[in-house]
């Protein structure tokens, strides 16, 4: 690595971090101020709600990377543009392309960062978030339904391998903290959609490889025939109650805490497996399909920012001081977040392909960057 490479690198990076910091202080802030109508329900306290503030800020961080390294190179570019360094290195020989490739070395750096964030440590902080404040307010995550959370899955020949031979609705008045289903209803069907089993449980609680343990269970089976039963089946529908039974199906408390997850805060290999999940029970995916395209190539877009970043570093002092382009790159990067938004809704409403309309704003905005270079080139 170049002197000049590292210098840049240096400067960028304490500055990228000074932003982001100073974002997620703002954030933090106004998420505490919503917390305190929290304080004192239950068992959730003052230091609670500072956990759980706590807890959010990775999210934010992921979400704010890009707007960060926006907003960092611009100042340390326009820095360099007002002292005249820039254009030193200019003379010096550094050409367009080779400022371009030495700021996608840094953004290898921060695109790396926000994929981790978004991987790995926003998901599980966000869980343990929701988990600490649904434990201590003695909450369950089912209560916003009336009528309980739904859930449908595929009745196999092998549990969850073999062929498929029926569907299955689940409903749970009540989804505890832990995993624990409460007051569970299954009702069962045939390839025909002709009703064959109804069961229900007080309890359900998860033991691992798709086993759920049921405790006070009651069950009627129904004859396999027609729609409508004659006398002579009804005599066969058989009701049958045990202390214990076992239930296998591919709903497990990861796909269940998705129901009440938010897509965009969730990791791709969980928008994966629930995609999956949707589309083998014949459900409609596109909301998950676009949230796992966009967490794919999100964190591409911290090269795209530091593409728009370069322009004004060619833009001199008589174009605009500093804080000007600040502001500018401050408005560039809300209106990259909006616009990201905005084609997921309008991608959903109209069907488009899930993996055009996470691309489409970030390729938007790289060729505003060309575009934004070739003009200030030719001035």
């Amino acid at each position: 690595m170049s002197i000049l490479q590292r210098y840049l690198a240096r400067e960028i990076i304490r500055s990228v971090s000074f932003v982001l910091v100073a974002f997620l202080a703002l954030f933090a802030f106004f998420d505490l101020m919503n917390e305190l109508q929290s304080v004192g329900k239950g068992g959730y306290k003052l230091q609670h709600a500072f956990a759980y503030v706590v807890l959010g800020l990775p999210g934010y961080a992921y979400e704010l990377m890009p707007i960060a390294a926006l907003i960092g190179t611009i100042y340390v570019l326009a820095q360099m543009a007002a002292r005249s360094e820039f254009t030193i290195m200019r003379v010096s020989g550094m050409s367009t392309m080779r400022a371009g490739r030495m700021l996608a070395v840094i953004a290898v750096l921060f695109s790396a960062l926000t994929l981790l964030f978004g991987e790995v440590i926003s998901p599980r902080a966000s869980d343990m978030a929701e988990r600490l404040k649904l434990e201590l307010r003695g909450t369950a995550l089912s209560q916003q339904f009336r009528s309980g959370l739904w859930a449908k899955d595929v009745v196999r020949e092998k549990g969850v391998t073999g062929r498929t031979i029926g569907s299955r609705f689940l409903n749970v008045r009540e989804v505890r903290f832990d995993g624990e289903l409460l007051d569970l209803k299954i009702y069962e069907f045939d390839r025909e959609f002709r009703m064959t089993r109804v069961v229900s449980a007080a309890r359900a609680q998860y033991v691992g490889d798709n086993t759920w343990n049921l405790a006070d269970v009651a069950q009627t089976s129904f004859p396999a025939s027609g729609a409508v039963l004659s006398m002579d089946e009804l005599a066969g529908v058989k009701t049958t109650k045990s202390a214990a039974g076992t239930l296998v199906s591919e709903v497990t408390p990861d796909i269940l805490a998705v129901l009440f997850a938010d897509p965009d805060r969730m990791s791709a290999y969980d928008l994966s497996a629930y995609t999956r999940h949707l589309a083998e029970n014949q459900q409609r995916t596109e909301r998950y399909e676009i949230a796992y395209w966009k967490k794919l190539t999100y964190p591409f877009a911290v090269f795209v920012m530091m593409a728009l970043a370069l322009p004004f570093a060619y833009m001199q002092a008589r174009a605009g001081g500093v804080s000007l382009k600040i502001f500018a790159g401050i408005m560039l990067g809300v209106s990259f977040q909006l616009i990201n938004s905005l084609f997921a809704h309008i991608g959903l409403l109209n069907t488009w392909p899930p993996f055009a309309t996470a691309v489409l704003p970030s390729v938007l905005f790289f060729l505003i960057a060309i575009g934004s270079l070739v003009w200030v080139e030719r001035r």
